[in-house]
């Protein structure tokens, strides 16, 4: 099995890309942020490869860096979710974008992949809710999941009420889980009514830069 290719860049469409290595030309499937990070055609690139077996072909998923190759991974585990699926998803969201999205249940951040509806980016969320809890994002601060929707009854309450009253107040709902999840973490005892206002200064402070 191919899990990486080391060669120079021959080709770069709009999907895919050509690597010749050593003489033999690979054609790797990406999505467009890797795409993007590729640079020119003649560049010397190191990929991660997804090899997928097929009755009448192989087919390689190329990857700029092993966050994506996880991130891809992780999203073939759900059910429904194809090869088409996953790279428009890969290609509209970072690695850290889709897990924060998932942990504050946003499933219209999913969405915004090209032929990705609310009924499948809600069955990412139910699905990979508790897997993406405490994953690192960029190496730094850890995502604290919400564990779901609200009306299931999971979740802490503080946590719940405070993203639910930031996103009421017009805020992205990724963006609001993961600085009230951060101001928890940084209180000994978090309640809402103190840990509202935090998130609301943050959120401003972060609009003005």
């Amino acid at each position: 099995m191919i899990a990486m290719l080391r060669g120079r860049i021959l080709h770069l469409g709009e999907t895919d890309c050509l690597i010749d290595v050593g003489g033999v030309g690979y054609q790797c499937q990406m999505t467009r942020r890797c795409l993007a990070k590729l640079g020119q055609v003649g560049t010397e690139v190191t990929i991660y490869v997804d090899t997928a077996i097929r009755d009448d072909s192989i087919v390689l998923t190329g990857f700029s860096d092993v966050d994506i190759k996880a991130a891809w991974n992780l999203l073939k585990t759900v059910q429904g979710v194809g090869t088409k699926a996953a790279l428009s998803i890969l290609s509209a969201l970072t690695p850290d974008e889709l897990m924060l999205a998932i942990a504050a249940s946003d499933k219209a951040m999913i969405s915004r992949a090209d032929g990705v509806g609310p009924k499948l980016a809600q069955r990412i969320i139910n699905e990979l809710a508790e897997k993406v809890a405490n994953i690192p994002l960029g190496g730094q601060q850890t995502i604290a999941a919400s564990g779901g929707d609200p009306a299931m009854g999971a979740g802490d309450p503080v946590l719940l009420d405070a993203t639910s009253a930031l996103v009421n107040l017009g805020y992205g709902r990724a963006e609001a889980h993961q600085v009230v999840a951060t101001l928890m973490r940084e209180s000994d005892a978090p309640r809402i009514e103190t840990i509202l206002p935090l998130a609301l200064k943050r959120l401003a402070e972060g609009v003005r830069h």
